[in-house]
């Protein structure tokens, strides 16, 4: 029976529906408010990846697709600019940065060149010798502590083995501070990013690619102080509510699940007793509505998001990602549910059973779909994939 069929009969008022409803909106404000702060968390990062390629890469442009170089000077030149404009980042950034001293082994920058151990080329005469073991050649440099100091200029000596050279990597850390949080009334996030600039002679086509990598770690500011800033503990307390509300919805669907568990014992006692016959896995599970393991496993992500929510607003969890992913799911699978609700209308009811009732053939399309698709896939891969370059 519907809620509405056991309003009618037995006066029982529709608590569980009215619950799910309210959960639903809950959930979906909860999921609107962190995405709004995820957001801007996701933007800062981008935005600084954008930053340090106009900063460290020479001549880079926003619509070069497949930056590169091809000749020694050229290399010489991009590395030296590179390590240059690290040097002198707080009197060109527009950003405020901070250097991280000692992050590359005791080294604030790190110049490293991967080589093969031995390396000889020889096209005139068709010969190679190669050893394939790598080495690793690195120097370490140091901004100057005062900024009216030279410039450490040692690095220029760096000598490639351009023969036998694979890559060469600067990496260095530099430490940024996220105060946009701050329109939202959040605390706002201190960043520790992890850049490399990488020049990829692997291919030995004659071809150095120039690329930037930038890996951003979360930490917890110290000592925040922010005038006229105001405790936002509305925002914990809403996900404490969602968590609780969750929490409700849990214990009533299990309730639920667990009566329908002890009738289908009774129901396969009665037919084992008395009529001496055995009841299959499909009857059984009649007993069992799947509604309700949805919505419990919807519960079961929400709380665990909840709380890491509350961790990341309380500054003490950094967790963006896990916690969209939880969330996300959660609202979907909560928003799948209200199907279950039309279900009691007859108009959508007979859209639900005719999509029940064809699902078992959709699926059986979908695979003769995707087998050909997937032959397609392949041999266009194997024919066109080598002449295109976003196929390679």
């Amino acid at each position: 029976m519907s809620p509405c069929d056991k309003y009618h009969a037995k006066g029982r008022k529709p608590y569980k529906m009215v619950l799910q409803l309210i959960k639903i909106i809950f959930i979906t404000i909860q999921l609107v408010l962190f995405g709004l702060s995820n957001q801007m968390v996701v933007m800062f990062k981008d935005e600084n990846t954008d930053t340090f390629r106009h900063l460290f890469l020479q001549d880079y442009q926003d619509e070069t697709d497949g930056f590169a170089v091809h000749t020694q000077s050229h290399v010489y030149q991009h590395i030296n600019y590179a390590i240059e404009q690290y040097l002198t980042l707080p009197q060109k950034a527009v950003g405020r940065y901070a250097y991280v001293l000692g992050a590359m082994n005791g080294s604030a920058l790190s110049l490293c060149q991967r080589y093969y151990k031995k390396g000889s080329i020889d096209p005139l005469n068709d010969t190679f010798n190669i050893d394939p073991h790598v080495t690793i050649d690195c120097i370490g440099i140091d901004p100057p502590p005062d900024p009216s100091a030279p410039l450490p200029e040692h690095y220029k000596n760096f000598t490639l083995k351009f023969h036998k050279l694979i890559n060469v990597t600067i990496e260095f850390k530099l430490k940024a501070i996220n105060i946009q949080t701050i329109i939202n009334n959040e605390l706002p996030d201190c960043y520790t990013f992890s850049v490399t600039v990488l020049f990829d002679n692997r291919a030995h086509s004659g071809k150095v690619k120039i690329s930037l990598r930038n890996q951003a770690i979360i930490t917890e500011c110290r000592d925040p102080s922010v005038s006229g800033h105001k405790e936002n503990y509305m925002r914990v307390a809403f996900d404490v509510l969602v968590a609780l509300v969750c929490g409700l919805s849990l214990a009533l669907c299990g309730r639920s699940i667990l009566r329908g568990i002890i009738l289908q014992n009774e129901f396969v006692r009665f037919f084992r007793q008395s009529l001496c016959r055995s009841v299959c896995l499909g009857d059984r599970l009649e007993f069992i509505n799947g509604w309700y393991l949805l919505l419990i496993i919807s519960d079961v992500l929400t709380i665990v998001a909840s709380f890491i929510k509350i961790g990341i607003e309380t500054k003490t969890l950094a967790s963006y990602d896990v916690c969209g992913i939880l969330m996300g799911t959660s609202t979907l699978l909560v928003w799948v549910g209200v199907i279950r609700y039309l279900s009691f209308f007859q108009k959508y009811n007979i859209l639900i059973v005719t999509l029940r009732a064809a699902f078992p053939n959709v699926i059986r399309f979908c695979c003769c779909a995707a087998a050909i698709y997937m032959g397609y896939c392949f041999c266009g891969w194997i024919v066109l994939g080598p002449y295109h370059a976003k196929f390679r």
